[in-house]
């Protein structure tokens, strides 16, 4: 199987950017796809004419990342691929849906909004209504944010992974971003209760100085959380006291959008 099989193809142009390697991993990864009983090293290298030492770095690589598992000594698809995946299905559902509200939420508000989804032990923001306002602090589409410290990631740390502080703890330490960050167990398990009582999180200056996040959970039919909505605004228009009053407008477009998922408040 050649390597330059598209070289005429739409992506011809990008072709003396790819690195081998990286491409070959991907061809495993596809490959495995057709064999859910999995493949030995060995069947991989015959199949896709790799070498044998080469195909058994990049499955090693592969399997440090959790992209792929080895269970005697054959190789299948790892469960990292699960969350990849859900996370490509709900942001391409989501995003579609969900565009009209955030246009609507940052009319009401007056400031930035966005849209997350949990990916791994992470938050992916995966569209972004800009303000009008010169200064912004959001981030771009495609960022990943810390759960302990991003309003959306607080969402996913409350709803998607409750009861598994411990865990999310030791895959990933939380990290100090400013003065204000929470990192304690104790304190963290106190705003996890406070986010579900309230129905919303607050990233109060925890990722950058002189910024605050609102965010709301985004539920499915089954009552599962799969998304989160939220705004950005710096803290001079956004002051504490004003806090409930944005947090009811962005509950409302996570309701919204949660009812067009099918999610009923009687559940």
């Amino acid at each position: 199987m050649s390597n330059r099989s598209n070289e005429h193809g739409p992506n011809a142009s990008l072709e003396r950017y790819v690195i081998p390697n990286l491409r070959n991993a991907c061809r495993i990864l596809k490959e495995l796809r057709g064999h859910p009983a999995g493949l030995k090293a060995a069947d991989l290298a015959r199949s896709l004419g790799i070498p044998v030492t080469t195909t058994m770095r990049i499955t090693a690589t592969l399997q440090i990342e959790g992209l792929v598992q080895k269970n005697d000594g054959r190789y299948g698809l790892g469960p990292v691929l699960i969350h990849l995946g859900n996370a490509a299905l709900a942001g391409t559902d989501i995003r579609k849906l969900a565009l009209p509200l955030l246009q609507k939420l940052t009319l009401e508000v007056d400031e930035t909004s966005h849209l997350a989804v949990p990916c791994n032990e992470r938050s992916l923001i995966i569209a972004v209504q800009d303000s009008l306002h010169p200064l912004r602090a959001a981030s771009p589409a495609g960022f990943l944010t810390d759960l302990h410290s991003s309003s959306t990631g607080k969402i996913f740390l409350s709803y998607v992974h409750n009861g598994q502080l411990g865990e999310f703890e030791a895959l990933r330490a939380p990290y100090k971003h400013t003065a204000r960050t929470l990192t304690k167990r104790a304190d963290l398990e106190r705003e996890i209760e406070l986010t579900r009582k309230r129905g919303y999180s607050i990233d109060n200056e925890e990722c950058h100085m002189g910024v605050r996040c609102v965010a709301a959970p985004i539920f499915a039919s089954d009552g599962s959380v799969v998304a989160a909505i939220g705004i950005t605004a710096a803290t001079v228009r956004l002051a504490e006291k004003r806090i409930p009053e944005m947090a009811a407008k962005v509950r409302a477009a996570a309701a919204e959008a949660s009812q067009l998922l099918g999610h009923s408040e009687a559940r």
